[in-house]
């Protein structure tokens, strides 16, 4: 029987990782290694010990050889990267669930940090004005802060139908009823080009590091805070190897959907041969809450 579309998809994941240089292995010499991970904290023996089992072992699944750099990338380098792969992956398989999730999709990875960007869609359209209004006014800005900042890393987004799609079937909508909801293009300003209705809010970190799940943490809650609309789901990506810091993002409810794990079947395999228990333990914890989970699942989570 042959792979499925996620499980083809998800080893071409793992490769792309590979052959673009973003997992890769460097000289080390500490803690007994000779070599480490570019996902691993050089600073910490386990994550060491964790990252270059991992990585090995998901080179190994995927059939191609871990590169050797003489130094890993910068580590802005690193996550645009991750961004563009994670990105790439969402794309070949939420497109594929059409039967599932029916609609006219956009998937970007948004490029740059620029300022009202999320303002592009319809449930945060008035940021885009809040923006312009803090830019040209100080005192508001000051008021304000940066309390209804967002800046997603990759977004799905669906695009309005038209009424001659809606009602492709049999008549449902008309000039009567229906004036506000949002999936209509004709009850957008320009109904020719209307707002895109933002889907999915998608954070992706190569690694977790000091504060980088307090910012994840802080921007999902602006999404929450401060829509006008529907929630889109709100999720976070890593290739972060160390359970404790996985559980600094994944533990607890309330702002987060859900963290997806670039190779969790993979994480659980070595950290069972390291014979981590503790570190086990905790990977379960978060697993049986439903608050950690492959990459793999994720597409059909985005399809609800």
């Amino acid at each position: 029987m042959s792979e499925a579309l996620i499980s083809v998809e998800r080893k071409k994941f793992h490769k792309a990782l590979i052959a673009n240089e973003t997992l890769t292995a460097s000289p080390f010499r500490k803690f007994g290694f000779t070599w480490i991970s570019s996902n691993a904290d050089s600073g910490q023996k386990l994550s060491v010990s964790i990252a270059n089992d991992l990585a090995l072992r998901i080179s190994q699944s995927a059939g191609v050889n871990l590169v050797q750099r003489d130094k890993k990338k910068e580590g802005q380098t690193l996550g645009n990267e991750f961004e563009n792969q994670c990105s790439e992956f969402i794309r070949r398989t939420f497109l594929g669930l059409g039967h599932l999730r029916p609609g006219n999709w956009v998937i970007e990875r948004v490029g740059s940090r620029v300022d009202g960007l999320i303002g592009r869609y319809a449930q945060y359209s008035h940021l885009a004005e809040l923006g312009r209004l803090a830019k040209e006014n100080k005192e508001l800005r000051s008021c304000l802060g940066e309390g209804y900042t967002i800046a997603p890393d990759v977004v799905v987004a669906r695009i309005p139908e038209n009424d001659e799609i809606i009602n492709d079937v049999c008549p449902i909508v008309d000039d009567f009823s229906c004036g506000q909801a949002v999936l209509r293009s004709a009850n957008h300003d320009n109904p020719d080009n209307p707002l895109e209705i933002i889907h999915a809010s998608v954070s992706c970190k190569f690694t977790m590091r000091t504060d980088r799940a307090q910012n994840t943490r802080t921007e999902a809650l602006n999404l929450i805070r401060n829509r006008k609309g529907r929630l889109p789901h709100v999720v976070s990506v890593t290739a972060e190897p160390v359970p404790s810091r996985l559980a600094s993002l994944a533990l607890g409810t309330g702002d987060l959907d859900c963290v997806y794990h670039f190779a969790l079947y993979e994480l659980m395999k070595t950290l069972d041969d390291l014979n981590k228990d503790d570190a086990v333990d905790l990977l379960n914890t978060m697993i049986e809450g439903k608050r950690l989970k492959d990459i793999s699942d994720l597409p059909l989570d985005l399809a609800v």
